[in-house]
């Protein structure tokens, strides 16, 4: 599949976070922006002053069922209208794989909770692979952030999609590969630098 993300804006900034945050404990403004260690750490707990930064971004030519798949989160997107009215074309006749365009407009904490879903392996394998290219693409502008976009599995240290034999292989492996590397699982950020460190190496 011929992907390509369009980060159109980034709204928000974590001098806007770290500000928000000292507000709370009586602290002026810090004037700059924070560390690399604050960003992770504030990312890892998500308080809410993460909500002050948005990703704004563009999917060209998305399949309209799979953009079905994304509208279901609670943000906002914007796709082409397939209204006969205004196309021209009557839309009964149109098939689910008709192409749209998207724009999705998100803040850290909405696209945290939506990638836990659309970068797990039970996710459909086209809409998964959108996740995946938006990871891939936000890691060029706010790597903190995207290395905070992970699937269930890794999030909950545990697959909650999977039951009997119907089992997350990728999540096993992935967990075979950090024991062996003595990777302390129950360290949240220890996990997702694991994770990270797979991900990247196959998505480069």
């Amino acid at each position: 599949m011929d992907l390509k993300t369009q980060i159109l804006k980034i709204k928000g900034t974590w001098q806007d976070v770290v500000d928000d945050c000292r507000n709370t404990v009586s602290k002026p403004p810090l004037g700059k922006e924070p560390s690399k260690e604050f960003k992770r750490n504030i990312l890892i707990s998500e308080h809410s002053p993460i909500r002050d930064i948005s990703i704004r971004w563009k999917w060209e030519a998305i399949k309209s069922w799979i953009s079905v798949h994304w509208v279901r989160h609670k943000w906002e997107c914007f796709v082409s209208t397939q209204r006969t009215d205004r196309t021209g074309v009557n839309r009964d006749n149109l098939p689910q794989s008709t192409l749209l365009d998207f724009v999705g407009d998100a803040n850290i904490q909405q696209l945290i909770d939506t990638m836990r879903k659309r970068l797990c392996f039970q996710a459909s394998k086209e809409t998964r692979e959108y996740a995946e290219d938006f990871k891939s693409e936000l890691h060029k502008y706010e790597p903190e952030i995207a290395d905070v976009l992970v699937p269930n599995c890794v999030y909950r240290c545990g697959c909650p999609e999977c039951t009997g034999e119907n089992k997350c292989k990728a999540f096993e492996n992935l967990l075979v590969n950090m024991q062996l590397k003595d990777v302390n699982v129950f360290n949240i950020q220890e996990r997702y630098d694991a994770y990270n460190e797979w991900f990247y190496s196959t998505h480069k």
